[in-house]
């Protein structure tokens, strides 16, 4: 890729809207946390844990991800997790982030709601001093029952009231295959009658019929990885008409093996026909790269233009949840910036 278009993408003002701050667990530090806690891992060494990230699928990436989330058990290692993916997005010029966090990976573990997302908090909090401003989306795990992510959402009620600028949605992610949106049309609407921001995972391993899905039943705002909605002419057209943003994450889709070669990724497909496609990181700790990588990765991979990368830039601010007046300050920035 061009070394100064790279320089100029890199230093560019952007949002990120798919990061899922457990993903964001370095080697390093799980291994600081499994010391601090006394936990016990099945890798006797960094390089160990690194060499297990041959995924083949993206069940095979979940069963290590959850395995690394093992070690977080106090607000402390919340807080030390959410910090390291901050300063990283600051390096990456990340001005804005909306970040998931699964709180049944850890209440199953007898770790409180309330510990994790005080953790979190607390974290986002300095990034806020720090020029980064967050939400914070609260996912269900696809695999578990309805009647889990049900008591989870009921759980977490009181910190909806207690971090209402904070807190401001949910989503849905874990396995797709064999997990339709429809089996959480429930609590979904219960989150829809709060006003709360909605946004599932689909259409990433399962079929554009799962898109559909998020849209019509869980009526959902964003669509998360939406990447094989190409299969789906009339699907790409509604997304187009609609804006309805895809948060898709490159280098997740080529370690999880959506695709085989990042050249033929079906982002610059879905970009010329008008959907609102943005770059994010997904679980970059585990994927080989945080929000810029993507980025480059992508252009590089798919030869886009100068024009287009800016359009990703811009896609990101426009599907953020800001205000209006927030969203048009974040896209003057970046035209001010582009333009210089």
């Amino acid at each position: 890729m061009n070394p100064t278009l790279a320089d100029k993408i890199a230093h560019a003002p952007k949002a990120e809207l798919h990061i899922h701050i457990e993903g964001s667990l370095e080697p390093e530090l799980i291994f600081e946390l499994a010391r601090r806690n006394d936990v016990k891992l099945a890798y006797d060494s960094i390089d160990a844990l690194r060499a297990a990230y041959a995924f083949t699928d993206l069940q095979s990436f979940l069963d290590i991800y959850y395995a690394g989330a093992s070690v977080l058990l106090h607000e402390q290692d919340f807080y030390d997790m959410t910090l390291a993916y901050v300063e990283r997005a600051l390096a990456d010029h990340v001005t804005h982030a909306e970040i998931f966090f699964d709180p049944q990976t850890h209440t199953e573990r007898g770790v409180p709601i309330e510990t994790v997302v005080a953790g979190i908090e607390r974290a986002l909090a300095e990034g806020e001093r720090r020029g980064l401003t967050s939400k914070l989306i609260l996912c269900f795990l696809r695999h578990l029952p309805e009647e889990d992510a049900l008591a989870t959402y009921e759980s977490a009620l009181p910190l909806f009231d207690k971090y209402p600028h904070r807190l401001i949605g949910v989503g849905l992610d874990s396995s797709e295959r064999g997990h339709p949106p429809s089996k959480f049309e429930r609590v979904f609407a219960k989150a829809r009658e709060r006003g709360l921001k909605l946004v599932a995972h689909a259409g990433e391993e399962g079929p554009p019929s799962y898109v559909y899905e998020a849209l019509d039943l869980l009526k959902v705002d964003r669509v998360d990885h939406g990447v094989r909605s190409i299969e789906d002419a009339a699907l790409v057209a509604r997304l187009a008409d609609s804006r309805i943003a895809l948060t898709v994450c490159p280098l997740s889709n080529l370690k999880l093996c959506v695709f085989d070669d990042m050249t033929k990724h079906t982002l610059k497909d879905l970009l010329d026909q008008g959907v609102a496609v943005m770059i994010n990181s997904d679980d970059p700790a585990y994927f080989g790269g945080y929000v810029n990588a993507n980025y480059f990765a992508i252009v590089d991979a798919l030869k886009l233009s100068e024009d287009e990368a800016y359009t990703l830039l811009r896609n990101s601010l426009e599907a953020s949840f800001v205000t209006d007046e927030e969203r048009a300050a974040m896209i003057a920035r970046l035209n001010t910036y582009w333009k210089q």
